[in-house]
């Protein structure tokens, strides 16, 4: 029997849980607190149920979006009342605006304890504001069964709302009486007798059945402006798909039956399996520096997939040309922050290549034109300069660690980029290959809050990973390092330490100094040895590219290893400059 007869809280709180695990849940994020302590010891005691104390609410909620990541399916995140919850706002911001699904659930006072001054009170109501797809506040458990009905369906609707129509996080108040530990009444085992043994029965998960595939409005259109003008292209922006093959396969179908270039983020996954798609662009950036290169280029019509890229140089090119475009993306986002003249189709990538005829036969009716043929040969171009000039730097440059990452790692390794710098050098240098590495992200908010955490989430029982990260954003969260203990699996984290928040280098704030140095920059000079030995961590300080080269393949199995790259913030800043103005004497 899955229900503790302890008391009413466990009652409630086994319920509570048996119900999320028939409904699909495998693991609960908790975090200390007496408040929530029924749901602590029924997550705690459910055999089928990965339950996973972490101290720091921030880091937990972090924790929990990294594992979302990598499955696609919702997690449980648990804690006491007051200010703890709290904590959990950055990764629900995060969670709503990557579509992440997370079930998240607050224990609390019950009602006569609020505006009282008991202790450890606040007002829980829709804490999160809008930003959940759902709330509710639950009863008070009580000793009914058509109150435990009421809890069971709740949970199946609030399971739901995480994943449909688009998934988020749903927040669920739980007010608890005492006794909050599990001592026994003689009243809760009595009720025993009469709970129902099929009580879970027909418990079933309620994810949407997958649209019966039609070809979506919008694709004639698409395919006459296609006869009228070859001048297209197909902008495959920042993504997380948990099918990456599928999804960059069904990218690369689609481009060849328009006979169209690709332009490929570095952030998404199409760049690690370039092989794929003989349409790939991976310079862009410094090629639309080159402003006779981009009126040459300028495209008729756009079709993009996945959330805009992070180079500001496309989109300013993009806002100037004011293309027509089709944005392709199954949920109900509103992905055009250009405001353009923009047609969303609420279909995947994946279904709407499903209808297309074959490539090879439909490329007969569409011959390969001069506009994709001019995009391949200047990406051959500046590809090739950009590739000689990285080989030949030999100072620790930011910049070479990622272009040397998208080589070297293992086949398929989850690597987790950080916010500010590190997402720009994997935009501005990542080498297409088909080594078929994994990239996440947190780009929902674009913040750095939770960057560790997110990313030991995603090396959680996964392959040996890696975090790329600079040295502010791995400060942000040394709390992360508490999970080590728990951690099943291993993280490298390569860190670019510059001293400092390097992207404000490229800025124009950084010509204003004071006070750009410390109010900006924020210079730090933290003993990263000395962090790692007290959490326990692994530290070795790289002196060469062949140290690093070295150090990313093999990966090991457990643990967590920091791999730091001491870099020179503003010269590194002069070099970027410098490379991604290649194009200019090409």
């Amino acid at each position: 029997m899955p229900v503790l007869f302890n008391n009413v809280n466990t009652i409630w709180a086994s319920v509570l849980v048996e119900t999320l695990y028939r409904l699909g849940l495998t693991t609960a994020i908790l975090c200390p607190g007496s408040r929530s302590a029924p749901l602590t010891v029924a997550f705690a005691q459910h055999p089928q149920i990965e339950a996973m104390p972490i101290l720091d609410e921030r880091s937990a909620a972090f924790f929990a979006l990294g594992l979302v990541r990598r499955t696609g399916q919702p997690v449980a995140l648990v804690c006491t009342s007051g200010t703890a919850g709290a904590n959990f706002y950055p990764a629900i911001i995060e969670a709503r605006e990557s579509r992440l699904p997370l079930l998240v659930l607050t224990a609390d006072r019950p009602p006569e304890l609020r505006d009282c001054n008991a202790g450890q009170t606040i007002d829980q109501q829709k804490l999160y504001g809008t930003f959940p797809n759902w709330y509710s506040e639950l009863t008070v458990p009580a000793l009914d069964l058509s109150l435990l009905a009421y809890l069971r369906q709740t949970l199946i609707y609030a399971w739901e709302r995480t994943l449909s129509p688009a998934a988020g996080v749903v927040h669920l108040n739980l007010p608890f009486r005492d006794p909050l530990a599990p001592i026994e009444q003689a009243a809760a085992q009595e009720f025993a007798s009469q709970f129902p043994p099929d009580f879970f029965v027909s418990i079933r998960n309620p994810v949407s059945m997958a649209q019966a595939l039609s070809m979506p409005a919008g694709w004639s259109a698409i395919e006459q402006m296609r006869h009228s003008s070859e001048r297209g292209l197909l902008i495959a922006g920042l993504a997380q798909p948990q099918l990456a093959q599928a999804y960059c396969e069904a990218i690369a179908h689609l481009a060849q039956t328009l006979q169209i270039p690709v332009l490929a983020e570095g952030l998404s996954p199409l760049r690690n399996y370039a092989p794929l798609n003989p349409h790939l662009i991976s310079t862009y950036d410094p090629i639309l520096r080159n402003s006779q290169w981009a009126d040459k280029l300028a495209p008729d019509w756009v079709i993009r997939i996945g959330e805009m890229p992070t180079s500001k140089v496309l989109r300013q090119w993009l806002s100037q040309t004011q293309p027509q475009q089709w944005m392709i993306d199954p949920t109900d986002r509103n992905l055009d922050p250009l405001h353009g003249h923009t047609t969303h189709l609420r279909t995947s990538v994946e279904s709407l290549a499903a209808l297309l005829p074959n490539h090879e036969a439909n490329r007969e009716a569409l011959p390969r034109s001069p506009y994709l043929e001019h995009w391949q040969a200047t990406e051959a171009q500046v590809r090739q300069g950009l590739d000689r000039s990285l080989a030949n730097i030999e100072s620790l440059f930011e910049g070479k660690v990622a272009w040397l990452l998208s080589q070297h790692l293992p086949i398929g390794t989850p690597l987790f980029v950080a916010s500010s710098t590190p997402v720009r050098d994997v935009e501005f240098f990542w080498r297409p290959g088909d080594r078929a590495i994994q990239p996440y992200f947190n780009r929902g908010a674009n913040g750095i809050d939770g960057t560790l955490s997110t990313a030991l989430g995603l090396a959680h029982h996964h392959q040996s990973s890696v975090l790329l990260t600079g040295d502010l954003a791995l400060l942000h969260d040394t709390n992360g390092f508490l999970v080590s203990r728990k951690l099943v699996g291993h993280l490298t984290i390569v860190l670019i330490n510059n001293q400092g928040g390097g992207i404000f280098e490229s800025l124009p704030i950084a010509n204003f100094d004071p006070p750009f140095e410390e109010f900006f920059a924020t210079p730090q000079a933290i003993d990263f040895a000395q962090l790692c030995q007290t959490y326990g961590a692994n530290y070795v300080q790289i002196q060469s590219w062949p140290d690093l080269i070295q150090l990313l393949n093999p990966l090991p199995d457990r643990g967590i290893r920091v791999l730091e790259v001491q870099c020179d913030r503003k010269a590194d800043a002069q070099l970027r400059k410098a490379l991604l103005a290649i194009a200019q004497s090409l």
